[in-house]
């Protein structure tokens, strides 16, 4: 709702002598309870989350609908004497909603109770809290009381070597609690908000030191200080304090720019005036100049790894893997809507669009998060070209689950567990109020995304000498293709102890052992439909390992390898405890980081040819489509990846479960198996796109044989 700006002059100066009695609580109260209403206006455009400090409250306001980087620091006005968190959020909303960024709000401690400098000290606890969220481009904002302690937080940074803010925006600043400005007098009558006595008591409640420069900036040396743009009303009692302001600033050698409006009034830009508009509008261009132009999204090359996915996609086939958790209450999918707001910001290169340039692939950071999706007839369904130029990734709520599915040439399941982590984390501390901290691969939701997360680690550590793609294919089975392209999910439930028991018998990992119950059930199965041992190929599964605790990587994106343990049948039978031994040889003989470093530079040294890289993109799919056909999934049976042990935050935990983590199926074979554990269990998800199971009653038929407990779960219809 907006006012013509001369009615509501009218209603202020009505009111303006009933309000000036009111005594202070009741003011604080009512300056409250205006924040409140300017921040009902735009509840369904923000998000807002707290933080507290040990003096004052914080806090954050993000909007649902990002175009700008960066943060502003709102410091509210109040003469220090009014103005709690509630009355912050108002103006912090219209901020927020108005320029697409982030806003921190500071709640700083009010006078008498807390005098000069707590308000200064609290602004500058805010600053720093910034800082180490990893913020390099923060801008101040604030009216009245809260634009001169932006000015006085400038001094306070520039006295500390701290570093600067990119800008200043000041509405009706108050930098001089002398009141010696002509327009004290001149507007004495005329200002239909302030009053010359309430001014006096404000400052006699904030400090017995009124010429102070960090109380006063007026009074202080200005030279280094950020651009600033400053607001004021031509009728308001403090005019003449933005005026000055903005003279010694220029004297100073700073930027300065001063907006001197006809016919309003103190903070006349906080009203919902239709023209302020002009005035909003000047502010975004400012804001464009020194803190970060609006609509600039972050894109990235793809990643080594990933350049093979879109080449390789079929139109029956994309390579899409699912991390879900389960909850223990029903999840309230419209507050799980406001989490993913808040936790895409934080993964440009995740939360992002596949695009086509002339000579690669590129990602593309969504300028707003996807709508969340309910539940499809099965997981993994194919996500064509138009809905990864569209956005690469989904969020499904069913029930008490949450379910994200990447297409992979986003990220790895490593990268998209931290994302899902991140995601429950703001979601929990939404619904619960919980306080969860960025530990155990949960990232601070609020934090800046720093570069390290989103580099290409394969081309950082190639290593100087390659190694030979080469190697025999695979044994591959075949069964009857399931109709509707739909997927059959089969998850063995397992003791975690039991396993790890088992395992360390045959002095081996978990990993290891559950590929050799794979490899003993594909030997099985072979044999069954090949008689003759002369005809059977080799038994190999593809393994991907995770490279981040071989290299000194933080990377969000793709960086994994593989390793392919093989058997050949060919050369006599084998024991389950042979087979776990050719796999653990083929683990410590791989699994470092000089043999993964040839991998990668095997991988690396190809795309950094001259003429692949001059190659026009549709021809480089052709090639690069050619080459998957020829190495990729024709040298393993099928891949097992276990992502391992899920660690959450202690404050978390009782609120989750259970996690799954299902692969897509190859393209030209018809299972895959991912493997996680939580808690004390592990869950192994097999998928394929054919009706028969056989492979997975072999693996159980394995594991009944090893004496290890199972219960299997399938979405199969009976």
């Amino acid at each position: 709702m907006e006012f013509k700006a001369d009615k509501l002059r009218s209603q202020l100066a009505r009111l303006k002598p009933a309000m000036q009695k009111l005594p202070l609580e009741a003011n604080r109260k009512r300056q409250n309870m205006l924040g409140e209403l300017m921040a009902k206006a735009r509840q369904n455009e923000v998000n807002m989350q707290s933080h507290a400090f040990p003096n004052f409250e914080g806090l954050w306001i993000t909007p649902r609908d990002e175009r700008r980087g960066g943060v502003i620091l709102y410091l509210h006005g109040g003469g220090y004497v009014t103005g709690g968190l509630d009355y912050a959020k108002g103006f912090g909303s219209c901020l927020c909603h108005e320029f697409g960024c982030r806003v921190f709000c500071c709640a700083y401690r009010l006078a008498p109770e807390h005098p000069f400098p707590a308000a200064l000290d609290d602004a500058l606890e805010a600053y720093r809290y910034l800082l180490s969220k990893g913020y390099q481009r923060i801008t101040l904002c604030g009216e009245s009381a809260g634009g001169g302690l932006c000015y006085s937080l400038c001094l306070r940074l520039r006295e500390l070597s701290l570093p600067r803010p990119c800008a200043v925006v000041a509405i009706s600043p108050w930098v001089d609690m002398t009141c010696s400005g002509p327009s004290y007098e001149e507007n004495r009558d005329i200002d239909p908000t302030l009053t010359t006595e309430f001014i006096k008591y404000c400052v006699r409640c904030y400090t017995d030191e009124p010429e102070n420069p960090n109380a006063s900036p007026l009074f202080a040396d200005l030279e280094g200080l950020p651009p600033s743009l400053i607001f004021a009303g031509s009728d308001e009692l403090v005019r003449s304090d933005a005026e000055s302001l903005h003279e010694k600033l220029r004297q100073a050698g700073n930027v300065s720019n001063l907006v001197v409006t006809q016919d309003r009034w103190h903070g006349y830009l906080l009203y919902p005036l239709k023209e302020n508009q002009k005035d909003y509008r000047n502010i975004s261009q400012f804001l464009n100049k020194y803190m970060d132009r609006e609509n600039k999204l972050r894109w990235v090359r793809l990643d080594n790894a990933a350049k093979i996915y879109p080449a390789a996609r079929r139109h029956d086939w994309s390579n899409v893997f699912r991390l879900s958790a389960t909850l223990t209450e029903p999840i309230d999918a419209e507050l799980m809507q406001a989490a993913l707001d808040v936790t895409v910001r934080r993964f440009p290169v995740l939360a992002a669009r596949l695009r086509r340039g002339m000579f690669w692939y590129y990602l593309e950071q969504l300028s707003a998060a996807p709508k969340i999706q309910p539940e499809y007839s099965h997981p993994l369904a194919r996500m064509d070209s138009r809905e990864a130029r569209q956005c690469a990734f989904r969020v499904i709520v069913y029930k008490n689950r949450v379910a994200v599915e990447f297409f992979h040439s986003l990220t790895d399941g490593n990268g998209g567990l931290v994302f899902l982590k991140t995601l429950l984390a703001q979601y929990l501390q939404e619904k619960y109020g919980l306080n969860i901290p960025a530990e155990e691969g949960v990232l601070g939701r609020l934090e800046e995304p720093s570069a390290a997360e989103m580099e290409d680690s394969f081309q950082k550590y190639a290593g100087p000498v390659t190694i030979s793609r080469q190697g025999s294919d695979a044994w591959r089975f075949w069964g009857t293709p399931e109709a509707g392209q739909r997927l059959n999910v089969t998850c063995f439930k397992m003791d975690a102890k039991a396993l790890l028991d088992k395992a360390h018998s045959y002095g081996v990992t978990m990993t290891v052992y559950l590929c050799a119950v794979m490899m003993q059930a594909l030997l099985e199965l072979q044999e069954e439909k090949e008689p003759d041992y002369k005809n059977r190929k080799p038994i190999k599964l593809q393994v991907p390992v995770n490279l981040r605790p071989l290299f000194p990587s933080r990377s969000l994106r793709n960086f994994a390898l593989y390793t392919t343990p093989e058997i050949d049948p060919r050369l006599g039978q084998y024991t389950f405890r042979e087979i776990c031994q050719v796999i653990k040889c083929k683990f410590d003989t791989e699994v470092n980081a000089k043999q993964m470093s040839r991998l990668i530079a095997t991988n690396v040294n190809t795309e950094r040819l001259l003429p692949v890289r001059l190659l026009p993109l549709p021809l480089k799919n052709l090639a690069m489509k050619a080459v998957f056909n020829a190495v990729g999934e024709r040298k393993s049976c099928l891949s097992l990846s276990n992502l391992g042990q899920v660690k959450l935050p202690e404050v978390m935990r009782p609120y989750v479960k259970r996690w799954d983590f299902i692969l897509g199926v190859q393209a030209t074979a018809p299972y895959n198996c991912g493997v996680i554990s939580w808690q004390d269990t592990v869950y192994m998800n097999f998928i394929r796109d054919i009706k028969e199971s056989e492979l997975e009653y072999r693996f159980f038929r394995v594991l009944q044989s090893q004496g290890i407990p199972v219960t299997v779960e399938s979405n199969q219809s009976p």
